[in-house]
C-alpha cells in the first residue's frame, strides 16, 4: 500500500475556540489514538490533498514534532456548506493488529455486455476490509469478464488475497445497464 507523509504540530491547548482559531490560521486539529497514547496535533491544510482528495488508500507516515507514527485515516469531518475540512482522526497501526479500513475497488477485464452496447455502472466504488498492516491491499480486484447486460455482480464474488471482506456479501459492487435505445432493439427483435 502506498504510504504518505505528513507533519503535524502538538496542539497545547484543546477545545472549540482553539480549533476554531487553528482553522482560521489554516490548520487542521488532528487526534491520532489506538496506540499507548492519545495525541492532538494540528496539520496544515494543503497537506491532505493528496490523502483525502484521492479515491486510493494511503498508510500515514506521520511526523509529529520528531516523533513518527504509522497511521491510517478512520475520519474525516467536513464543514456542511463550504465543504471545509474540520477534523481528522488518525488510527495508529501496531505489527500483527489489525484494522478495518475502506479500500477502493478496480475492474479487470472487459465485460461482454459493455461490448454488446451495455454500460458499466458502478454501485460501490470502496470495500470494507479488515486486514493487518502488511496485509492491506491496494485495490480489491473485481472480475466483470463474465457480465453480460442486466447482470450485476455482488461483493460475494471477491476472491479475499489475506484480507477479509467486511461489507456484506449480497451488495452489488457493479451492473451493466441496458440503454433505453438497446431496449428498444432487443425489444423488437424478440
Amino acid at each position: 500500500m502506498k504510504s504518505l507523509e505528513i507533519v503535524g504540530f502538538k496542539r497545547a491547548n484543546l477545545g472549540k475556540t482553539d480549533a476554531k482559531a487553528l482553522r482560521l490560521d489554516a490548520q487542521v486539529p488532528c487526534v491520532l489514538y489506538g496506540g499507548k497514547d492519545t495525541v492532538h496535533f494540528s496539520v496544515p491544510a494543503i497537506l491532505f490533498r493528496e490523502l483525502l482528495y484521492t479515491p486510493e488508500a494511503h498508510i500515514v507516515d506521520l511526523n509529529v514534532e520528531g516523533t513518527l507514527y504509522k497511521a491510517i485515516v478512520q475520519d474525516a469531518q467536513f464543514h456542511p456548506v463550504n465543504e471545509m475540512l474540520l477534523h481528522v482522526d488518525f488510527l495508529e497501526l501496531e505489527d500483527g493488529k489489525e484494522v478495518k479500513m475502506d479500500i477502493p475497488v478496480k475492474y479487470i477485464g472487459v465485460s461482454p455486455g459493455v461490448l454488446a452496447g451495455g454500460k458499466l455502472a458502478s454501485k460501490l466504488r470502496k470495500v470494507r476490509v479488515r486486514a493487518t498492516m502488511e496485509n492491506l491491499p491496494d485495490y480489491v480486484e473485481v472480475d466483470i469478464s463474465t457480465m453480460e447486460l442486466g447482470k450485476s455482480i455482488k461483493v460475494g464474488a471477491v476472491v479475499p488475497k489475506g484480507y477479509t471482506v467486511l461489507t456484506s456479501a449480497d451488495a452489488p459492487i457493479a451492473t451493466i445497464t441496458i440503454p433505453r435505445a438497446l431496449k428498444g432493439e432487443l425489444a423488437a427483435g424478440k
